[in-house]
């Protein structure tokens, strides 16, 4: 790679690295070309793109976009899947696309931001349950307490209508004995 290529190459890696939200490394060796072909078009389809480069390359990229904790994830062989979106689509889209190669590919980690995670955490991830049923966990167990609440305030006045309506239908009882 003459040196101009490789500074365009450079400029194409930092510009992916900054563009996405979160990233994930993988050591793809073992894979067969076909295998690899089929694990990037699982991903493309769930909005991941997959990429291979130099490792030397992805470092230089990584120091301009400032991604330090990048660096040390970049050994051997090494395929980057980005997403510029919600970072549990990248742990999902991996887990799906990876499954049937789980004993050939391995994930090193990532980063979601610029935070890292490692492989497993990765992982981890891709079976919590999504953002909604996550949110809808959170109202349903803050407004828990609030109904708890508005049952024991209501409970003496639910117990004083029982009361009168069991007067009001004794009274009725006894109007109704006495006069046949």
């Amino acid at each position: 790679m003459a040196t101009e290529e490789k500074r365009q190459a450079v400029a194409e890696l930092a510009e992916m690295l900054r563009n996405s939200s979160a990233l994930a490394v993988a050591d793809y060796r073992g894979l067969k070309v076909s295998e690899m072909q089929a694990v990037r078009r699982s991903l493309k389809a769930n909005g991941v793109q997959l990429h291979i480069a130099k490792n030397r390359l992805l470092k230089i990229a990584a120091d301009q976009v400032g991604l330090e904790d990048l660096k040390p994830m970049l050994a051997g062989p090494t395929a980057v899947a980005t997403v510029s979106g919600d970072e549990m689509t990248l742990a999902r889209a991996l887990q799906e696309a990876l499954r049937p190669y789980n004993k050939v590919v391995s994930l090193r980690g990532g980063l979601l931001g610029k935070r890292p995670i490692d492989g497993d955490g990765l992982s981890r991830m891709a079976f919590l349950p999504s953002r909604e049923v996550l949110l809808g966990r959170l109202a349903g167990s803050m407004a828990s307490p609030m109904t708890a609440m508005a049952g024991v305030l209501s409970g003496p006045m639910r117990n004083l209508v029982g009361v009168l309506s069991a007067v009001a239908e004794k009274k009725r009882q006894r109007e109704g004995g006495s006069a046949a």
